[in-house]
C-alpha cells in the first residue's frame, strides 16, 4: 500500500494532497472533545450514479433541487463530511479533522450520543450495490493511517453502527477484511 500521496495531516486538520473544496456546514467541537472516532460512509448523487458535482454541492449548499427528482428531498439539508473520496482515488476535503463536521446526524458509539462531536467522518463514492474500487480501499487506508498517526486511539466504524436502522452506510458491498489488511501492512 502506497500512503505517501497522502503527504501529511498538518496542525489544523488539513491534507496537502487534499482536493479544498470549504464546507459552510461545519462548527466548533465542544470543550475537551477530541476524535475518538472514525466513521466510513459511502454517498452518491444522484442515487447509484458516480462521478458527477452532486456531493460536493450537497456538502457546499449548493444542490439545485430541480436538476434531479431526489435532490428536491435533501437540498435543503445543511450536512458535511470532513473527506471525501471518488471512485477513481483522488481526495477532497471540505471540513478540517480539528472542525466537527456534520455528517453522522442523530447517532451513538458506545453509549456516547453526537458522534459529530468526537468523530471523523469519511464519504467514499459508492452505494449498498455497486463494489468499491481498489483505488479507494488502497487512499482509505492511506488517509486512515494518516489519521491514527494524530488520533492513535480513534476506533474506525461504519455509520450504520453509530445510526442502526437509520443508516445502512458503506453497505453490504463494503469489504472490511480488505480495508483491515491494508491497514495491518501500513
Amino acid at each position: 500500500m502506497a500512503a505517501d500521496w497522502i503527504a501529511v495531516l498538518d496542525e489544523d486538520g488539513r491534507i496537502s494532497s487534499a482536493q479544498r473544496i470549504d464546507s459552510p456546514n461545519f462548527d466548533e467541537r465542544p470543550d475537551g472533545c477530541g476524535v475518538d472516532l472514525i466513521v466510513i460512509h459511502a454517498i452518491s448523487l444522484p442515487p447509484d450514479q458516480f462521478g458527477g458535482p452532486g456531493v460536493e454541492q450537497l456538502f457546499t449548499n449548493r444542490l439545485d433541487p430541480a436538476e434531479h427528482p431526489y435532490y428536491a428531498s435533501i437540498a435543503q439539508l445543511r450536512v458535511s463530511a470532513h473527506f471525501f473520496l471518488r471512485r477513481d482515488g483522488s481526495l477532497l476535503q471540505f471540513v478540517p479533522t480539528t472542525m466537527r463536521a456534520w455528517h453522522a446526524g442523530v447517532s451513538s458509539w458506545r453509549g456516547r450520543e453526537r458522534c459529530n462531536d468526537f468523530s471523523i467522518g469519511i464519504e467514499l463514492e459508492g452505494s449498498d450495490s455497486v463494489p468499491f474500487r481498489a483505488e479507494q480501499y488502497d487512499r482509505l487506508a492511506g488517509l486512515l493511517k494518516r489519521i491514527r498517526e494524530r488520533h492513535l486511539h480513534a476506533d474506525i466504524c461504519a455509520h450504520s453502527d453509530i445510526a442502526p436502522g437509520r443508516k445502512t452506510d458503506p453497505g453490504p458491498c463494503f469489504e472490511w477484511a480488505r480495508l483491515r489488511a491494508l491497514l495491518a501492512c501500513a
